[in-house]
């Protein structure tokens, strides 16, 4: 589903991603963990088109989008969500989940006046979708609410639910646990894994362990920039090398 091959990202003299090749298998959920500042998100910003690569290469299902803009990506089916939700604050739930629905005919001026029936069809049927998917995630009770009074947790989870409207072959999931209480990080969880069992494969930054521990089968570890171990997430725990790069050299 997504394939890296020799990427590297320089900012002046410094090399932030060096070299990172993976691949990200259809249908999973796989995690990219390491320590502050290992580079997770610039290989991230890269994956999604927000930064470009200084060297290597990029592939969604086999599609080179090295050099494709966010939208392009998003159009081909990679959604992203981010550490920090910024939904729109004065609009309401589902107003946030319409802005996300791709390809609407309402967007091009003139089909407003020459098509208006199948503008409107397409707008219920979305805002049909968008309903939905936020009884799905819990928030349906407060679809007519402004974002604005979400908790964080809730944040991420109409985050989730936008990048659903844009129907998805692959999510890019930013540290979705991060300042989330116990009770909705399992609702995060257990959704996430609901969706992957539709067909929708995953890639999580997360310090949660215990989060990438229910969630993936397979994770990447990153440490200054540079890919330090590829496996299952339990060898990764016990790896020396992993627990240096956590902890300091040396560490027992």
């Amino acid at each position: 589903m997504l394939e890296l091959r020799s990427v590297s990202k320089h900012f002046g003299g410094a090399e932030v991603v060096a070299g990172i090749t993976l691949e990200v298998e259809p249908g999973s959920i796989s995690g990219l963990i390491g320590p502050n500042g290992a580079g997770k998100t610039t290989l991230f910003n890269l994956i999604a088109g927000a930064l470009r690569p200084s060297q290597g290469q990029i592939h969604l299902a086999g599609a080179d989008i090295t050099r494709e803009a966010p939208h392009r990506r998003m159009a081909r089916g990679l959604g992203r969500t981010f550490q920090i939700p910024r939904p729109f604050a004065e609009m309401t739930l589902i107003e946030n989940m319409l802005t996300a629905a791709q390809g609407q005919a309402g967007e091009h001026i003139f089909a407003n006046w020459l098509a208006p029936g199948r503008v409107g069809a397409e707008e219920r049927a979305n805002a049909e979708k968008a309903m939905a998917h936020l009884d799905f995630l819990g928030l349906a009770r407060l679809a007519r609410e402004p974002a604005r009074i979400l908790s964080g947790g809730q944040r991420k989870l109409l985050e989730l639910g936008r990048v659903l409207m844009a129907e998805p072959r692959i999510i890019l999931l930013d540290e979705p646990g991060a300042g989330v209480n116990p009770a909705l990080l399992d609702t995060i969880i257990d959704r996430v894994a609901e969706i992957n069992r539709r067909g929708i494969t995953f890639l999580i930054i997360e310090h949660n362990m215990d989060l990438i521990a229910r969630l993936c089968r397979h994770v990447f570890v990153l440490a200054a920039g540079r890919m330090l171990f590829e496996g299952a997430p339990r060898a990764a725990i016990e790896s020396p090398e992993v627990i240096d790069a956590y902890l300091g050299t040396g560490a027992q």
